[in-house]
């Protein structure tokens, strides 16, 4: 959502700041782009309130950009402006009415939810305040973390993450896009907030659809159409922590089925029970239950279809954790092989076996 930079210099705005107004004949029919953008200019004023100071970043929904507040204390906060279309607007709205609820459920900004201020509309733009933050956690892996990030920081951030699912569930709202890009951190590093509603819903208004969440972070029953609930929030967040722990993604497939053989690299075969409940099922195994990997031929490039009759797990979690951690400690490796039994009670394909998000907060790794 916001930007991976980490030098959050003051811009060197001019003296001459340009307010949109109706009657500029300049900015007439000039404000979005042919996608529906809003046309950010640095130094414009918009709401007659906010002086836009950076672009920070722009995704599908809506353009990020940090501004200040000239009505309160020149305070700097982060604008999500949604693009001008029905649909965004639409998300937007949805997005904003879960952040109003999720703020009201946290007064003493205790569960680590990215703070909303106020919205406002400019231009045909729906516009959400929020807090701004220094920068996001695939920044702060790309620039701390290339091996890992040190393991009381570690410890500290999941804990945190933990936090703000605990609240969402409480609220009976699934956040569906859990990844380092949509954490936000503080300038000192020690504060991390979830961000990024707009993929959010209640859990009964859910519905089967095999592309929820970015890929990478994925769980399982979104791939086979198995109904689904707070379980999707909690394989993300364990995919994120392996991510933080190791600098690295830990599941790679390019497609949902070279996902599920990521999977099965690490955890072996799917139980037939579990096969036999998902919507999109006959995508990915056959009537035996054997896995079907579809890959290119590189030779004519067409997809073939390989069937996996042995789907035995052939990596091994710890490994891959010990591999980024080097000249461990021997309080380090206890910590480590905590983190490993934390991640592989996360990490159950059967989303009604995954630990809690209670006994989350009570595991060994997390506790001091």
């Amino acid at each position: 959502m916001f930007s991976e930079d980490d030098d959050f210099a003051p811009i060197n705005v001019s003296e001459h700041v340009t307010q949109d107004n109706e009657y500029n004949p300049q900015l007439i029919d000039n404000w979005d782009d042919s996608e529906g953008y809003y046309n950010t200019r640095v130094g414009n004023i918009i709401d007659s309130r906010y002086t836009i100071k950076r672009i920070l970043g722009q995704g599908v929904f809506a353009s990020v950009v940090r501004a200040r507040d000239n009505k309160n204390g020149n305070e700097d906060v982060a604008i999500k402006i949604i693009r001008n279309n029905d649909l965004t607007y639409k998300s937007g709205l949805k997005e904003s009415s879960f952040l109003k609820e999720i703020n009201d459920a946290d007064i003493n900004n205790r569960y680590h939810c990215v703070k909303f201020i106020r919205q406002f509309m400019h231009k045909g733009h729906l516009c959400l305040v929020l807090e701004s933050l220094h920068m996001d956690m695939r920044g702060v892996i790309k620039k701390y973390g290339k091996y890992g990030l040190d393991m009381k920081v570690l410890m500290i951030y999941s804990s945190q993450l933990m936090l703000a699912l605990q609240l969402l569930e409480k609220l009976g709202i699934i956040h569906a896009d859990i990844k380092p890009d949509n954490i936000l951190v503080n300038e000192k590093k020690n504060t991390l907030k979830l961000s990024d509603f707009g993929s959010a819903s209640k859990v009964e208004d859910n519905d089967a659809t095999p592309y929820l969440v970015s890929r990478f972070y994925r769980a399982p029953e979104i791939i086979l159409g198995i109904p689904y609930k707070h379980g999707v929030d909690i394989w993300s967040a364990a995919c994120t922590v392996f991510e933080m722990a190791t600098g690295k993604i830990l599941f790679t497939g390019n497609s949902n089925n070279e996902m599920l053989k990521c999977f099965m690299d690490y955890k072996g075969e799917f139980s037939a029970k579990l096969i036999r409940n998902g919507k999109f099922k006959n995508q990915h195994f056959n009537y035996n239950n054997n896995f079907l990997l579809h890959k290119k031929d590189e030779l004519t490039g067409r997809e073939r279809v390989i069937e996996i009759r042995n789907t035995r797990a052939t990596k091994d979690l710890y490994s891959a954790l010990k591999k980024s951690a080097n000249y461990l400690s021997s309080q380090d490796d206890r910590k480590l092989r905590q983190l490993k039994d934390f991640l592989e009670r996360l990490l159950v394909y059967d989303a009604h076996q995954r630990m809690s998000i209670l006994d989350c907060l009570k595991h060994p790794f997390i506790q001091k």
